[in-house]
Parts: C-alpha cells; sequence; structure tokens
C-alpha cells in the first residue's frame, strides 16, 4: 500500500499563502458584491465549497439570483463555464457527450470521435436539476467524485477543479424528480436562498433598472485555487473538535446508541461518513476565510445545518407534526453545546 507525500512548506513561505488566500477571498467579495447584494451566508457557504473542492445545491425561490450567483462566481474565479437548463426530455448523453461516426474525406474511412459534453468544465451550473428523471440525474455521479466521466466503455478525465453548483425550485413540485440519497450525499452543502431584506430589495431594483451593467473581474485562475484546496486541508483541528464533529454526525443516526430520543422518533436514516469528512474539511476553510488557523467549535456549529440538513431522511411521525430536517438538526445542536 502506498501513500502520498504529506506537502511540507517552510513558515515563511505558508505565511505567504495563507496571506495571498485572504487577499483573494476578499478580492472574491468585492467583485461578487458589485453584482449580488446581500446573501452574505450564501456567498459565504459557496465559497467554503470552492476552496474545500465540493460540490454546492442551492435551493431558492424564481427570481432569487441563483443562476447570476453562479455565473458571476464562474467570472471571477476565471474558470471555464458550462451551464446546463435540466428538462424532463434530457437524455444522459446530453451531458456527457457521445461518440459519433466521422468519414475521412479522401479515404472513406469512417472512426469513432468523442464529442465533449458540457460535464467538461470547471464550473458546471445545472440549473433546476429537480426536473429531470433519477437516469439523468445520475449522469453526475461519476464526475461529482471520480472527476471522470465513462462513454461507450471509456473514461474521461475532467480537469480539476470542477464545481457543480446545482439549483432547484422549492415549489413547483408537478412533474419533478426529487434527486436520490446517492446523488444528495455528493453535495458538501444544501444551501437555502430566501428573500432578500426590504433594504437589500431597493438596492437591487436600483442596481438593475439603469443603463449601468455591473461586470465583475476576474481575480484568480484554476491553479492557484487548486493550491487553496491544498492549502485548506493544512489547517490543524484539535483532537477534540474533529471527534465533536463526529459525534454530531452520528448523533443524526437513529440506531446509534448515543442518539437522542428525538432523532429516534423521527428519522429514518442519519448522515453517512463522508458527512462527517465534509463538517471537518469545510470547517478548516471556514476557519481561514476568517482568519484563524484553526478550527474552532464554532466553525463546526455553523456549518451543520447546510451539511446535513439534505442528508437525513426523516419519517411520517416528523411529516404529520410538520417538521422538517431543519427543526430537527436545530434541536439537536441544542442538546449537544460545545465542550466548555
Amino acid at each position: 500500500m502506498s501513500t502520498l507525500p504529506i506537502q511540507t512548506l517552510d513558515s515563511g513561505d505558508l505565511q505567504d499563502r495563507v496571506a495571498r488566500f485572504q487577499k483573494v477571498h476578499e478580492q472574491i467579495v468585492t467583485q461578487v458584491h458589485r453584482v449580488i447584494v446581500g446573501q452574505e451566508e450564501v456567498i459565504d457557504q459557496v465559497m467554503v465549497a470552492l476552496f474545500v473542492g465540493g460540490h454546492c445545491l442551492i435551493t431558492g425561490l424564481p427570481g432569487t439570483a441563483k443562476t447570476l450567483l453562479v455565473r458571476t462566481l464562474a467570472t471571477i474565479l476565471g474558470l471555464d463555464f458550462k451551464r446546463i437548463q435540466f428538462t424532463p426530455d434530457l437524455m444522459p448523453s446530453d451531458i456527457t457527450g457521445t461518440d459519433i461516426i466521422e468519414e475521412e474525406p479522401g479515404t472513406g474511412r469512417r472512426t469513432w470521435t468523442f464529442v465533449a459534453g458540457p460535464i467538461f468544465a470547471n464550473v458546471l451550473l445545472a440549473d433546476e436539476i429537480n426536473r429531470t428523471p433519477p437516469k439523468t440525474q445520475s449522469a453526475l455521479l461519476e464526475a461529482m467524485q471520480e472527476l471522470s466521466c465513462t462513454v461507450r466503455g471509456h473514461q474521461y478525465k475532467i480537469e480539476a477543479p470542477f464545481f457543480v453548483l446545482a439549483t432547484q425550485n422549492p415549489i413547483e413540485l408537478e412533474g419533478t424528480y426529487p434527486l436520490p440519497e446517492a446523488q444528495l450525499d455528493r453535495f458538501l452543502f444544501n444551501t437555502v436562498l430566501d428573500y432578500l431584506s426590504a433594504e437589500d430589495e431597493v438596492k437591487v431594483v436600483d442596481l438593475t433598472t439603469t443603463t449601468r451593467s455591473a461586470q465583475p473581474d476576474t481575480v484568480t485562475n484554476a491553479t492557484e485555487i487548486l493550491g487553496f484546496q491544498q492549502l485548506v486541508r493544512m489547517v490543524p483541528i484539535a483532537e477534540s473538535v474533529s471527534r465533536y464533529a463526529v459525534e454530531l454526525v452520528r448523533a443524526t443516526r437513529p440506531n446509534d446508541a448515543n442518539a437522542p430520543d428525538f432523532v429516534k422518533n423521527y428519522v429514518n436514516f442519519g448522515a453517512s461518513v463522508r458527512a462527517a469528512q465534509f463538517v471537518v474539511l469545510a470547517s478548516k476553510a471556514r476557519a481561514l476565510l476568517r482568519n484563524r488557523y484553526h478550527v474552532a467549535y464554532e466553525d463546526v456549529r455553523a456549518l451543520a445545518a447546510p451539511i446535513l440538513r439534505h442528508r437525513i431522511l426523516l419519517n411520517f411521525h416528523a411529516e404529520s407534526e410538520r417538521l422538517d430536517s431543519d427543526a430537527i438538526l436545530k434541536r439537536l445542536l441544542e442538546w449537544k453545546p460545545e465542550p466548555k
């Protein structure tokens, strides 16, 4: 069994990389706010997903700037951007690409040629992902986990960084297809994009109903983003904080001996091991984004809801009492406060 070598840096190089990370983060947020008003929590979670190398599911009502946010981020990051509008008649090959037969003009010889689909990008916007059948949704599974795509038995690599930012509409559920649990588990966050405050909505109207058009600037590139992802993984985390994150995730499983009674009463299936990995990784990114060089309990608690809300399946008792996953997670965080 072989292991990858652990990257080591001297203190001077490390400080320079951290300083550059924080500067780029500030520039990204500044550029985003030239186009997007408010939504600080959503932007923060998307930024964490970016620096972790995870994917993000954005749930929001129509007209809340979901698509605009993703397109703006792709421009700022200097990444190749593709968009797929998911519809009921979309086929898996419309996402992955397909082989076609081409004939050479001179010889008449026919050969198979692979025509890449929109999945071969750095930032993929899967718009209204729940409007296509599971067969087509599953075309993203391999790419999201393995950074590869298999077509007719041939495997094609997708260049890193690769982010799937999927949107879904929580209303108009007629004719939609809920994402299967296996695919939901591959999303780092389920970010909820809500209505703006009255003041922010006035700013949006003032910004978008004139002849001015805000254009964000590019502030980084793919190579630098990959370096930032490695930097995030180097952030230290205390064993006690890591254990707290694991215990919080395990407490969502009704068959766990230490799970609280309300979880056993209302939850059918809890979060996976991948959820615990994501909680720790995302907490590292959040700490670094806040100019801290270690993970705190507050990082774990702040990110627990968006990481776990799409990973716990509630039973009919919860539905009958109109409890959703956010209500269960709120009770869970109250039941398990951070250690003193």
